[in-house]
């Protein structure tokens, strides 16, 4: 416990100059930091990726980049980041070994769940130039097979309806940037961080579209004043747990309600785009590229791929966290033969980088003992996630007239997390994903025929693109993988299917 701090003291503004040698701090004139630009889902991951690189951005090059936090949904943090001056303890952990440090780019924060104002006074504001956001897939109410907005959602609905007060956050987008347009003028970039394939093109889809359909000429101004830049963002950010806050008091001397804990590796690659000014990220270590495909394919279909994957076969094989289910022989063999034979095919060469050698640098890390990334967590809102992590890969090589067994096999084990939420196949646990309902009502008026259910789930042209889900040899590859799944001994269907097929060569890329 630190000399210079009481026990449990609540970290503070006041307790930077008293913390131990150990926690680093704001390498700049905090006092001196004025907001200019936003985050959008101030949980865990921007907390421990995006933040990460602005902290090191403004050490290098103070400028007015601080950040007001903006949060939509769940979990509230306002209250909990407002009591500690916007400051937070970013851990990086590996294995036995934890490096600190307290992140102070934060300069407030806003709850926004129950009324959209405070975000739109925000986002609105002139003098926030760019905004990035984290809200997970279902935040930007698309359809996953093609990307287009769904117009059925609730909350798209509502927001035509009332768009005001809007509910969503292509609503919220659309509301602000017409405030902007209607007040100051001033363009506005926004940054999608979320893991989805051409992020920022899907951002600009469902804001254009909900735009268009509220007509007045503001998707005209949007296009001629918003930048919708690409990203692809890397670094294993579990929840939070309790023992994480508990190690910081136990380690460091003072209390933090706010404590966020990820791995060491880091990185961020962003499509050179933007209406206005951009953060200098670069000075961190960001790159900034014409065209981020090739990397966010790269990670999709491979470190991405590996962990739904492993999430949600290791569930069914009794592994609650990541690290369990790749020290489980049969898993990691699995997935490696997937990722190796099936997924690094498909992908573009990226410079100065081995695919097969990228492989095993994602199961490396997924070994991390000290990240405890618990299954049901990467497995939420699997359906939002399959599509570029098993289904494109998937569809690809069906089409140039190869085999997809594995994908296959791992596709049926997304869909198998699902059924086994649903009482048709035991309610074992309960599946946090927009589909689930609709695939527990497919599982019911099934009556456990697998042919009648694999024809319920293909017909979800939201998930599985309508060519798809008429290829013969998927159909029947998935309903054997997800009859040996749901079935009473889901290892040993694996431990079967693994026995029937030799390990083949490596194809190297890069």
């Amino acid at each position: 416990m630190s000399a210079g701090a009481s026990p449990s003291e609540a970290l503070a503004a006041s307790l930077l100059a008293r913390l131990p040698a150990a926690v680093a701090r704001p390498g700049y004139d905090r006092a001196a930091l004025a907001a200019g630009m936003a985050h959008i889902g101030v949980g865990a991951f921007h907390r421990c990726h995006q933040a990460d690189y602005t902290e090191d951005m403004l050490s290098q090059r103070f400028d007015r980049w601080g950040v007001v936090g903006i949060n939509i949904r769940e979990p509230w943090l306002g209250e909990t980041l407002g009591r500690q001056g916007g400051l937070y303890t970013r851990l990086l952990k590996r294995d036995d070994r934890v490096e600190a440090r307290v992140v102070g780019n934060l300069v407030s924060i806003v709850d926004s769940q129950q009324d959209a104002r405070p975000a739109l006074s925000v986002l609105a504001s002139s003098e926030i130039e760019l905004a990035t956001l984290t809200v997970t897939e279902k935040g930007y109410c698309h359809r996953p097979a093609d990307g287009a907005l769904d117009g059925e959602r609730p909350e798209i609905v509502h927001d035509l309806a009332h768009p005001e007060a809007p509910d969503s956050l292509p609503g919220l987008l659309v509301r602000a940037l017409e405030m902007r347009m209607q007040s100051h003028g001033r363009p506005l970039t926004l940054v999608s961080c979320d893991n989805i394939p051409a992020n920022g093109a899907l951002l600009e889809r469902v804001v254009t579209s909900l735009a268009e359909r509220r007509g007045g000429g503001l998707a005209a101004w949007i296009r001629g004043n918003a930048a919708f830049p690409s990203t692809m963002v890397d670094r294993i950010v579990p929840a939070t747990a309790a023992a994480d806050i508990d190690a910081v008091e136990r380690r460091f001397g003072y209390r933090d309600a706010a404590v966020v804990a990820g791995e060491p590796f880091r990185q961020w690659v962003i499509e050179n785009r933007a209406a206005g000014r951009m953060p200098p990220w670069d000075l961190a270590g960001a790159a900034f590229v014409d065209d981020v495909t090739a990397f966010e394919h790269l990670k999709m279909r491979v470190l991405n791929a590996a962990q739904s994957t492993l999430a949600t076969l290791g569930l069914l094989a009794g592994h609650a966290h990541t690290f369990e289910a790749v020290a489980d022989p049969l898993l990691l063999a699995f997935v490696r033969r997937m990722l190796v034979e099936e997924s690094v095919p498909t992908l573009r060469p990226v410079p100065g980088v081995d695919a097969t050698a990228y492989v095993e640098t994602s199961l490396e890390r997924l070994r991390n003992r000290a990240i405890r990334h618990r299954n049901h967590q990467i497995a939420t809102d699997g359906s939002q996630k399959i599509v570029q992590r098993l289904l494109n890969p998937l569809k690809e090589r069906l089409a140039r007239g190869e085999a997809a067994d594995c994908l296959t096999v791992a596709t049926a084990g997304s869909l198998a997390y699902l059924l086994r939420a649903s009482r048709r196949f035991g309610a074992r646990w309960t599946a946090a994903d927009p589909y689930a309902d609709r695939i527990a009502g497919i599982a019911e008026a099934s009556g456990g025929d697998m042919r009648g259910l694999v024809d319920g789930i293909l017909g979800i042209q939201a998930i599985f693109d309508p060519a798809l889900a008429a290829n013969q040899r998927f159909r029947d590859g998935l309903g054997h993988s997800l009859a040996g799944l749901v079935g009473p001994d889901p290892v040993g269907f694996l431990k079967d299917f693994m026995a029937a097929r030799p390990l083949k060569p490596a194809r190297q890329t890069g």
